[in-house]
Order: C-alpha cells, then structure tokens, then sequence
C-alpha cells in the first residue's frame, strides 16, 4: 500500500529536495504540497506528514498532524528541547510518533555525535556554524542539537567552561555552551565544534557543498522510519547505527 505525504513547506529550498526524494521511493507518493500560508486541515487524510516549513509554522503543523493522528517527520529548524518537551505529551497522548531532524546530512549527524562523545574530556566548548544569508534563524537546528547532545554527555562532568558569556559578542548561550552565527553569501552550510583544554584543542567539522547530494541519503533512511515511528525520536543518529547514541 502507498503511503500519501502531505508536503509542508514543499516550495522551499528543502522542501523541493525532499519532494524528490520522496519521488523516487517505493511505497510513498506526495499527495498535496502546502505552502506555509495553507490550510492545514487539509493535512487529513494523509499517512505521513513531513514538515519543511519556517520555524514560525512548525509547530502549527506538527500539532495539527498530532491532532489528526497522523505521525510528522520535522525537518524545520528552531526546535530546541525546551520546544519540543511541549509536545512530546500530545505525540504520547495521542500514539503517535514525531521526529525531528535538525539535519538530513549523516556526515552533519556523524559530526554532532562525535562531539558530544568527546565532550565529557574537555572542560571547554563553542560552536561556529555559518549559513547563506537567506536562513532566517540563528543559531541553527543543527547547532542546537550539538550543544544539547555535549552537554548531556557531561552528565557526570557538569557543564561547560564559558567566561565571559555576558558580552553579546561572545555569542549565544544554548545549553552552556556559546554558539556563534555566520549569515553570508556563498557558503551553503558549515559547523566547527570546537573542544579545547589543557595544551591542546579539538575540532570537528563538517561543511555541506551540495544540499540535494548530502541530504538524500537521510531523507531516504527518515521518512519510511516516520511513518512507522512511535513517540518523539530526535536526530538522525538515531536511525542508523553509528556506534554512538544520543539521547532522544
């Protein structure tokens, strides 16, 4: 049986590649494409719903697919945990599953789980990330996530080393951990961890050149597992089988 999509966001950049994608794989077929603006009751009926909307619409889509108890696959960026806490009881209320992925690279996924299993031995991090100046938010998803994944593996360590965190040019706090924003022309997507402690310093980058080719394989991987998911899942490192596991 084909599974009919509803398209959120099917105009955008990300959008268009997952409609793609989504084209070229058995049992799947994007039945209606939303732009942000559209009627979202017109979701029902669909057997999975994927959201590439703005930050802004995100979260209107994910709780009208909850709503209908149709299962979501989030692609948006701007989901922090503190947000998506606020609907991980109405997916579990309701039965059905959500995921977010703040980035369809596995390089970026790959990237972010190597930080976080390296944070527990350094006692001080930042993150620099760098977009093209048409995304709208800061920091990015993926940014987010990396700092949400290093800090949780310093459970036992406690936080981060961060002086001087309250002069704004020292960047955003996310979780502890000082996030700084590039928004220029001519870079697609870029992020450097950066460790540092004694005598010596860490850092794990990742840099997308070609979005369409570096994010078709998670989109592959994400949108048959949605359909099937249940409870909240967040990051593609936890679809595949990485040697390193994040927390949801």
């Amino acid at each position: 049986m084909t599974t009919q999509v509803a398209l959120v966001g099917g105009t955008g950049s990300l959008g268009r590649i997952i409609h793609k994608v989504i084209d070229q794989l058995d049992g799947f077929q994007v039945r209606s494409v939303f732009g942000s603006g559209s009627d979202l009751a017109e979701i029902e009926g669909a057997g999975l719903v994927v959201d590439a909307s703005t930050p802004a619409v995100s979260i209107d889509v994910v709780r009208a697919a909850i709503e209908r108890g149709v299962n979501v696959l989030i692609g948006t960026s701007g989901w922090s945990q503190e947000r998506i806490a606020l609907v991980r009881p109405l997916v579990d209320a309701a039965g059905t599953g959500a995921v977010f992925i703040p980035n369809f690279s596995l390089g970026s996924a790959l990237g972010s789980a190597l930080a976080a299993a390296a944070a527990p031995f350094f006692p001080s991090a930042e993150i620099i990330e760098a977009h093209h100046d048409r995304k709208i938010d800061s920091p990015s998803g993926t940014a987010v996530r990396t700092a949400e994944l290093m800090v949780a593996a310093r459970e036992a360590q406690g936080p981060f080393q961060a002086p001087h965190v309250d002069q704004r040019a020292r960047g955003q706090q996310v979780a502890g951990v000082p996030v700084h924003s590039l928004r220029r022309p001519g870079v697609i997507a870029k992020q450097e961890a950066i460790l540092s402690g004694p005598g010596e310093s860490l850092a794990i980058v990742h840099d997308t050149v070609d979005p369409a080719e570096a994010y078709a394989p998670g989109i592959r991987l994400a949108v048959p597992f949605a359909r099937d998911a249940r409870g909240v899942v967040v990051g593609l490192e936890n679809l595949v089988d990485i040697g390193i596991r994040a927390r949801s």
